[in-house]
């Protein structure tokens, strides 16, 4: 199959990475300056392996983000018998099996750190007419699944998790999925998608309406394929009255990835950097929204439209940053920007407020007692809430060592900080940045971060 030897390797290389113990350790001070891409949008790159493997015919993509967490959806789809070339330079080459061609797996799908993964792959496997195990790390293993997993059984879906409601998922191949109305308690990307996928099963047509607005990817993307999704207001509709067909998928930069240097170079002086080619989907732009509230610097420049998705160009420039309420739509526009902009809060002259924020508590660690956990070590007045936090910035933020818990955000989030740190700061367990950012170290340091690793 294509791809075998690198597939091998790349297993190889994770093993032996993630059994390593990687500490960051940043150095006081220093400005941000420069122009730099950072890697593809990770959202982007699940749903181009998930679409493109069930499309008709041969789909490229340019921009694949070749990490953790992306590539776990990638060999999910190599284990169920679609053969995809890649990832060289970020390209990869997926041959289409079609919607009805996907193979039983030999054994459990093991998806790492990705709940991107194990949440919109319950929603497509649980139209398939095999049965299928999910399974990922300890991480993802106590992240909460009933939130697919009870609509999808609304759906005729049979599927087993633990007393808890916790992965592995035990999914019983069922063909005949019923199409429901769903309206989702909680703004998740994740679950309308997961339902949107078993949707492309279901007899009958299924709907999702959300709280508020979440990122759209799917829908565009879908519609990229040539698969009908409709869009009303607050719902979004499908039927399994359709295909997909392979495409061309150019990935633009990932702006949670950009949102480090975003941060950085609001806060560290005499900073002035731009970020090339990044996705601003208006979904997902809520940390450009909130930093320019907090008096940020940010032009969107050379704004245009790539396979469906708007890109432009970010130039940052350093500016004093004031605290202020967050608005609560903002939200989930910026749900996994918040570590960084709780930094940018510290740096802030006077009080951010942050409410409305309770999913961040069950993302890869608890976001709000972690964050918060580590700010306070580093000698900032920050206060977390049930749903969010108060942090009383424009303090000062002292050195000391912190634990990111895993979590890739926790982790970059803290070794920006050290631009704006009176000492050093070491950051432990550092090693799960490789699920979303593994250049993060080499081009933050091209930019002017002194950070090292041991």
């Amino acid at each position: 199959m294509p791809g075998s030897a690198f597939s091998t390797n790349w297993k190889t290389n994770n093993l032996i990475y993630m059994s390593q113990s990687i500490t960051f350790i940043v150095q006081p001070g220093g400005r941000l300056r420069g122009e730099i891409r950072v890697p593809g949008d990770k959202s982007m790159s699940h749903r181009s392996i998930m679409l493109g493997s069930l499309a008709e015919g041969v789909t490229h993509v340019k921009g694949f983000l070749n990490a953790e967490d992306a590539m776990s959806t990638l060999e999910a789809f190599r284990a169920m018998g679609v053969s995809i070339e890649g990832p060289v330079d970020g390209e990869v080459t997926i041959h289409g099996v079609g919607k009805h061609g996907l193979k039983a797996p030999d054994k459990p799908l093991y998806l790492g750190n990705s709940g991107t993964s194990m949440r919109l792959l319950s929603g497509l496997l649980a139209g398939q007419s095999f049965d299928t195990i999910l399974t990922g790390d300890k991480s993802l293993e106590s992240r909460p699944m009933r939130r697919v997993t009870e609509p999808l059984a609304l759906m005729g879906a049979e599927i087993v998790s633990q007393e808890n409601g916790t992965a592995p998922l035990h999914i019983k191949g069922k063909t005949g999925l019923k199409g429901i109305h769903y309206d989702m308690p909680i703004a998740s990307a994740q679950v309308k998608s997961c339902l949107l996928l078993a949707g492309m099963y279901a007899e009958g047509e299924t709907s999702v309406t959300e709280p508020a607005p979440t990122r759209d990817h799917t829908e565009r993307m879908l519609n990229g394929f040539g698969y009908p999704v409709s869009r009303e207001g607050d719902t979004a509709r499908i039927n399994s009255q359709g295909k997909l067909t392979a495409t061309r998928i150019d990935v633009p930069s990932d702006i949670s990835s950009a949102a480090f240097f975003l941060v950085g170079a609001s806060i560290a002086p005499d900073s002035d950097i731009t970020l090339k080619h990044v996705g601003i989907n208006p979904t997902r732009t809520g940390v450009i929204d909130i930093l320019q509230l907090m008096g940020a610097n940010i032009e969107i420049l050379n704004r245009r439209e790539v396979g469906g998705e708007p890109v432009a160009d970010l130039r940052v420039r350093a500016s004093p940053l004031h605290g202020i309420d967050i608005p609560e739509h903002l939200v989930p526009l910026a749900i996994d920007e918040f570590p960084v902009l709780f930094v940018a809060a510290a740096c802030a002259t006077g009080r951010t407020v942050l409410t409305g924020a309770r999913e961040l508590r069950v993302k890869e660690s608890d976001r709000i007692q972690v964050m918060a956990d580590g700010l306070q070590i580093l000698g900032v007045d920050a206060q977390p809430t049930e749903d969010g936090m108060v942090v009383n910035g424009g303090r000062g933020i002292g050195g000391g060592e912190v634990d990111s818990h895993g979590d890739h955000r926790i982790a970059m989030s803290f070794s920006i900080a050290g631009l704006r740190a009176s000492a050093a700061i070491t950051i432990r367990d550092c090693a799960n940045v490789n699920t979303s950012f593994p250049e993060f170290r080499q081009l933050a340091t091209r930019l002017g971060l002194d950070l090292t690793t041991v």
